[in-house]
């Protein structure tokens, strides 16, 4: 009976170490942009939901593959709401969160970007807009929340915010193996396009804008705290949250567009006449034919476009890349069958296959009033100003 019970311990601990989470999806007011769209994340599906592994390297910013960006960006308002779905399946094929050991606080980053395609997301030019850590109101944790809400992570674009694109860097920190000496930082980046009236760089104070990685140590407080035998205040890690007053002001100075009307977006936006959407890949209609071999040709440029879903499609799944394929199956079988007049239903928009939606979008975790955030920075120990 001891053996049994030492296996039943070693699969039980197994398990929670393997329970971890991953950021799959954005919501924009509300509204689901569909699993993997708009998200930088690790692309490995049997290695996604692990915490970052290095806190010096260039994962730290967005994650394993972070550096890559990905086709599409979301647009928001400004003043909009964003919330971030975090699953313990990337796919969903079972529900979770994160296992309730991962005990930790919760940060929101953000970083200005001219351009998706080649500004590095790694490096300076990071600010915390928003986190949340011990609640002692209630006892729990912001990861206690974050279960509490489904893995739902909401957070409002501050008005102030200057329009373009910008990269949202929610971020998990585990506390149950810090002391340990083992850390686990989960994060990924959504691509978001704010829709403000102004454009240009924040002239932000030095000790609002960090560098990711380099914005914490391994031997900072809030790293190293023991949640086992707690001594609160947590000190919460990084700099300071840059408060949408603060940012109002600093914005002050930046030119409004001509037209006073939000900012037009231009790159990574979803072309209008897709039929289908999986993630960061788009189905597109196959070309008129009227011969054999033109149907032919368009059931293999069909195909062409189903491997590249497959090829493109991440943790979160490929189910709609089926669904495009299924088409591709249509068109070939017209062709056998000698109907050469097509495609078959042309521009049909195809039914989408999702994940169950949220039964609610939660408001912001754990709000609290600019007053205790300034006390609880002043007060923490190893704060530093950049």
């Amino acid at each position: 009976m001891k053996g049994i019970s030492s296996l039943v311990a070693i699969a039980l601990s197994s398990a929670i170490a393997n329970a971890h989470t991953v950021f799959t999806t954005l919501f924009v007011n509300n509204v689901s942009q569909g699993d993997g769209t708009c998200v930088r994340m690790n692309m490995d599906p049997q290695q996604c939901t692990n915490p970052i592994a290095e806190i010096d390297s260039d994962d730290m910013a967005c994650g394993v593959n972070g550096a890559q960006p990905v086709a599409f960006t979301c647009p928001v308002p400004a003043g909009g709401k964003l919330t971030f779905q975090w699953r313990l399946w990337a796919d969903a094929e079972q529900p979770g969160v994160l296992d309730s050991s991962h005990k930790g606080p919760c940060a929101i980053y953000a970083k200005q970007i001219k351009d998706m395609a080649t500004d590095s997301a790694a490096g300076p030019g990071w600010m915390k807009l928003w986190e949340d850590g011990y609640d002692s109101a209630t006892g729990k944790w912001c990861t206690e929340k974050l279960i509490d809400s489904d893995g739902l992570m909401t957070f409002n674009v501050p008005e102030s915010l200057p329009g373009g694109n910008w990269l949202f860097r929610p971020e998990l920190l585990a506390l149950h193996n810090a002391d340990k000496g083992d850390p686990q930082f989960y994060t990924g980046c959504a691509q978001v396009f704010v829709q403000g009236s102004k454009a240009g760089p924040v002239d932000v104070p030095g000790q609002y804008i960090i560098s990711i990685p380099g914005y914490v140590q391994a031997d900072d407080p809030g790293l190293t705290f023991n949640i086992y035998s707690p001594q609160f205040p947590y000190p919460m890690p990084g700099p300071r949250v840059l408060e949408p007053a603060k940012l109002a002001t600093m914005a002050a100075s930046i030119s409004v567009s001509s037209s006073k009307a939000a900012l037009k977006q231009t790159e990574g936006k979803l072309p209008p006449n897709y039929l289908i959407k999986n993630a960061n890949w788009v189905g597109v209609e196959v070309a008129d034919y009227s011969t054999e071999d033109g149907c032919w040709k368009a059931s293999e440029a069909c195909f062409n476009q189903a491997a590249a879903c497959y090829d493109s499609a991440p943790p979160t799944g490929s189910a709609n890349c089926l669904a495009w394929e299924q088409k591709c199956d249509g068109i070939s079988a017209a062709c056998s069958a000698g109907d050469f007049r097509g495609p078959p239903n042309k521009g049909q928009k195809l039914a989408s296959k999702s994940s169950a939606p949220p039964r609610d979008i939660p408001g912001p975790l754990g709000a609290r009033s600019t007053r205790r955030l300034e006390r609880r920075h002043v007060n923490r120990i190893g704060w530093r100003q950049s």
